[in-house]
């Protein structure tokens, strides 16, 4: 039954993006029937085959090394203070803190221009599978190692050519994945199979959408992969070392804020929602704000193959990660009682993306800090952005669901 509702899903999720298409007529569906097949062939891999389980599980194991390796450096400068608890880590020093050591690491492989040759060469790759430009390839690519925003950096020179068109396909693919600065964090917070899965499954995923979304061809003429290198070769070694450990502190500090905020207003909606229920039922009905959000989301839950019975829960967890972002998402999914591993797992891969409204935001404000008309350009299309991102993460989720 979970199979035929997981096909349901999946059509009905094509079939939004359908609804919302700038060009119909010109949807290339050959792309998207081959790229729904790749992202089906990785979810069995990964999920249910022993190279696949392997592959995670070296993966696993090696970002739980460099997180034992960050750990050293945090506990160096605040393992002193008497407040920490050793076998209860705080979330900022356990979880944020060695985004910075991860982010060196990130730096080190630009430098030596291994990380360049790895985003090329993929991205070279996908290209002949997607119907779409070798800017696009490298830019999901490159997106899902270096970050939606940082990576438009790299296209800073760029920019003022890029049509509207390859504009939203650029940063659909940026909001649809997920940095691998963060990635070990997700680790600590979701079974890691979960985050690999998603993160492969997401870099098509963001294809077959804009596919149908954001149809358009590209000329062979004008898609040229220019990358911009001059900061890095200006830069000595250790100028580049300091610039990506700050870029990590940055960041840890940045979501350790918004998690700050959104974990609070949606303490406070909780208890206002809770005291109005409980105020008009006379104690009957216990709902919060989550609860509310739970049972809108629910449909699209059950859709995504999550059994009827763990629908609201799951839903719950979704809308919250769409309202706010994945970490507290991923807080709650962990502190929910009762759900199924199947909808745990599904849930899971939902949540690995960038896909919420605070994204809008980064992104456009990345891209108008380094063009002010194309940053407008994002800002303006921001909800079609999220409406797409958001597709690929159902689809995702859906897809991983037959194999859990």
């Amino acid at each position: 039954m979970c199979i035929v509702i997981g096909i349901i899903g999946i059509i009905f999720f094509l079939a939004l993006a359908y609804l919302f298409s700038s060009d119909r007529k010109n949807i290339r569906w050959q792309y998207v029937g081959l790229l729904l097949v790749i992202q089906f062939i990785f979810a069995f891999i990964l999920l249910k085959t022993h190279i696949g389980i392997t592959v995670i599980g070296g993966i696993s194991n090696g970002f739980s090394y460099l997180l034992a390796k960050a750990a050293v450096g945090v506990n160096f400068v605040f393992g002193g203070f008497e407040f920490i608890n050793p076998k209860n880590p705080p979330f900022f020093f356990n979880v944020l803190l060695p985004i910075v050591f991860i982010s060196a690491l990130i730096g080190i492989l630009q430098y030596t221009r291994i990380l360049p040759f790895i985003i090329n060469g993929l991205g070279f790759l996908i290209s002949k599978i997607n119907g779409m430009g070798r800017l696009e390839s490298y830019n999901a690519v490159a997106a899902a190692i270096l970050g939606q925003s940082e990576v438009f950096i790299s296209l800073k020179k760029q920019l003022s050519y890029i049509p509207k068109q390859r504009l939203y396909t650029l940063t659909a693919s940026a909001m649809s994945t997920v940095s691998a600065s963060i990635i070990g964090a997700y680790f600590t917070l979701i079974e890691p199979k979960y985050v690999v899965t998603a993160v492969v499954l997401n870099l098509f995923g963001g294809f077959i959408i804009v596919s149908i979304i954001n149809p358009y061809k590209v000329n062979e003429e004008d898609d040229k992969l220019l990358v911009d290198e001059s900061e890095i070769k200006n830069q000595s070694f250790f100028e580049m070392l300091g610039e990506y450990i700050l870029d990590g502190f940055k960041v840890a500090v940045i979501v350790g804020a918004m998690l700050i905020g959104y974990i609070a207003i949606i303490a406070l909606l909780n208890g206002i929602v809770s005291g109005i229920f409980s105020l008009c039922s006379r104690g009957a009905i216990s709902w919060n704000f989550q609860t509310l959000i739970g049972f809108i989301f629910a449909p699209f839950a059950f859709l995504a193959g999550i059994p009827w019975h763990d629908a609201v829960q799951s839903g719950s967890v979704m809308a919250t990660k769409l309202l706010s972002n994945e970490f507290v998402a991923m807080q709650d999914l962990g502190k929910t009682t009762g759900l199924s591993e199947h909808a745990k797992g599904i849930t899971s891969v939902f949540l690995v993306s960038f896909a919420n409204f605070s994204s809008i935001g980064i992104i456009s404000g990345a891209i108008k800090s380094l063009n002010d008309k194309k940053g407008d350009v994002v800002a303006r299309f921001g909800l079609k952005l999220l409406f797409g991102a958001t597709l690929v993460s159902f689809i995702s989720a859906a897809i991983a669901g037959f194999f859990i």
